[in-house]
């Protein structure tokens, strides 16, 4: 960083300028930054949900179908707008959850916060990151489900960019938020059972059980993968089927909306329909979760190091 002296160190140089927008921001960035790393290990997992989702198969079907007829470079097929996602999104229900908690403990003397108003504090991040992230997470879902699409329906988008412009010129600046509404409740329902129970998980761990650093990281995070999973994929499912849907030869659209879509999807396949990919979705999920946390915490252990 331009401005650094020899004689001064970068924490220094943080505490002598601007370390109250640091303070502020820190949360945020460092959020941002661990979901981006993680999501990098596991969009190849991500892809495989998703054509899931729509119907391709089960998960070794779909990965050896896409590797014979799109190749390998398939499964990041979205990357770009999956990074966007995790720098809108990640970014502003992680930064936005240690906030909240910090207040929440602000106000309660410092003591632990219980479940309940961690899982409040949940909710509201997720909520917050979903209306962020909306755009990005539409970009992603298309992207990844296009290949599915009749060669003459595929909207061919180049990168996450692109695919915001052509949304945008094709169907105004509100169809970025399409799907929106299942987006923002499934948010709030993932960061509920992945926030509130990590941080549950952690205070137990330490607290009740005396495991180590690493230990509870791990421990932890795979807990808080697996709630997240159970949550949220209810909603992740209609979600992506509301944002996948192309109108017909008439221009009817199969689903009016979110309810519409769960009441058919209730009436054609019963409750566990909406559990469909859960065991590859839960892979996907808890994985991404260990790795946020574990990148995060190394980016912490390098931010305390350096003194910022």
């Amino acid at each position: 960083m331009a401005g650094v002296t020899k004689e001064e160190s970068w924490g220094e140089y943080f505490r002598n300028s601007g370390s109250a927008t640091w303070k502020v921001s820190k949360p945020f960035v460092n959020g941002g930054a661990s979901g981006m790393l993680a999501t990098c290990v596991i969009q190849p997992i991500d892809m495989i949900k998703v054509r899931i989702q729509l119907g391709q198969g089960s998960a070794g079907q779909v990965a050896r179908t896409m590797i014979k007829n799109e190749g390998f470079g398939a499964f990041y097929k979205g990357l770009s707008a999956g990074l966007l996602r995790q720098a809108t999104y990640t970014t502003a229900r992680l930064g936005s959850f240690r906030v909240l908690t910090n207040k929440a403990i602000e106000a309660n003397d410092g003591k632990p916060l219980p479940i309940v108003q961690k899982a409040l504090c949940g909710l509201t991040a997720g909520a917050i990151g979903a209306c962020v992230g909306s755009p990005a997470d539409l970009a992603l879902i298309r992207m990844q489900a296009d290949a599915t699409l009749p060669a003459a329906q595929r909207r061919n988008y180049q990168n996450a960019f692109h695919a915001l412009f052509r949304i945008v010129k094709d169907e105004g600046v509100l169809a970025l938020w399409k799907g929106a509404g299942p987006t923002v409740v499934r948010a709030m329902a993932l960061n509920m059972g992945m926030l509130a129970s990590y941080d549950q998980t952690v205070e137990y761990f330490k607290d009740n059980l005396g495991l180590g650093e690493y230990s509870t990281l791990v421990g932890a995070s795979a807990v808080s993968g697996f709630f997240a999973s159970a949550c949220s994929l209810p909603f992740d499912y209609v979600k992506t089927q509301i944002q996948k849907m192309q109108p017909d030869a008439s221009g009817k659209y199969p689903y009016t909306g979110s309810l519409d879509c769960a009441v058919k999807t209730f009436k054609a396949g019963g409750p566990f329909k909406f559990y469909t990919g859960f065991p590859v979705y839960c892979v996907r999920i808890a994985p991404h979760v260990m790795m946020t946390w574990i990148f995060l915490n190394q980016i912490q252990k390098l931010e305390k190091r350096i003194g910022i």
